[in-house]
């Protein structure tokens, strides 16, 4: 599906890293979004940047998506579009890296409430919108750990995992109707979404880290081709691969990263005994 002027855009969790740079993408080709964020104030300085055209083509929205409430708003605001939605990306997510027994309860179920169910509600409220349209896409911003467990990510990876998993049974699903469901992952990028501790991980352990800018250009060309999986970056691919298929080859490898992974995630936990989160 091309993006353009024809194209009516939902975008969850425009205010993030990789929400800001996809948000800009879609306005430069001519795209109408409704852009949804729990702080409005986070677009300030981009629609400030926007010229007078641009900004006609943006909705703001303030919602929470893991409330019901926040959701029927979103809904509600499509009708803005004058035009049932073609596109609805799913950016908004939470992360948390740390020992999984250094986890509170209640943390791990705020994730997997933001980052699984309120995708999959949202997405079913709106089916009856999408529907009217000729042809529509939903599109979930998934990550490599959504095929790769990896230590410190336990819950941020079990969430991504059942993301994928959703979206592949709905593309089956819904195979050879209107609506199509992409899954892309991309790897390491360099957004406020990361710690401190994981920025330092990722230059401990010499991991590549992309771009907002290039994981949003590289997301809207597979919508463009109507890719329904995208694995962004080398040797990340060959490494999901190897994850399918010889498991215990990346168990190996990624065991020698296992003290690193311990001390950083460690000090996770001790800067938030530092700062009052945890006690």
């Amino acid at each position: 599906m091309s993006i353009d002027s024809d194209t009516c855009a939902i975008l969850t969790g425009a205010s993030g890293g990789i929400g800001q740079a996809l948000l800009r993408e879609l306005l430069e080709k001519g795209a109408k979004v409704l852009a949804v964020v729990r702080s409005p104030e986070k677009l300030d300085g981009l629609i400030a940047e926007l010229g007078k055209a641009n900004r006609k083509r943006i909705h703001v929205v303030r919602a929470d998506l893991a409330l019901p409430e926040g959701r029927r708003v979103v809904v509600s605001a499509a009708s803005w579009l004058n035009t049932a939605p073609n596109l609805l990306i799913h950016g908004a997510a939470s992360s948390s890296f740390g020992l999984f027994a250094d986890n509170a309860a209640d943390d791990v179920g705020r994730l997997l409430a933001l980052n699984v169910s309120s995708p999959l509600q949202l997405t079913h409220d709106l089916l009856p919108l999408l529907r009217v349209a000729p042809a529509a896409q939903v599109v979930a911003i998934g990550s490599t750990f959504g095929s790769i467990g990896y230590p410190g990510f336990a819950a941020y990876c079990a969430s991504k995992f059942a993301l994928r998993g959703a979206f592949e049974a709905l593309a089956r699903e819904h195979h050879g109707e209107s609506i199509e469901f992409l899954y892309m992952s991309p790897r390491a990028t360099r957004t406020d979404f990361n710690s401190p501790e994981v920025d330092a991980l990722n230059q401990s352990l010499g991991n590549r880290v992309d771009s907002a800018e290039y994981v949003a250009r590289e997301i809207l060309v597979a919508i463009g081709r109507s890719q329904r999986r995208l694995q962004i970056g080398w040797p990340e691919k060959l490494l999901v691969r190897l994850n399918s298929l010889l498991p215990g080859l990346l168990d190996r490898g990624i065991a020698a990263q296992l003290p690193k992974i311990q001390s950083h995630a460690r000090q996770t936990r001790a800067s938030a005994v530092k700062s009052g989160a945890i006690e």
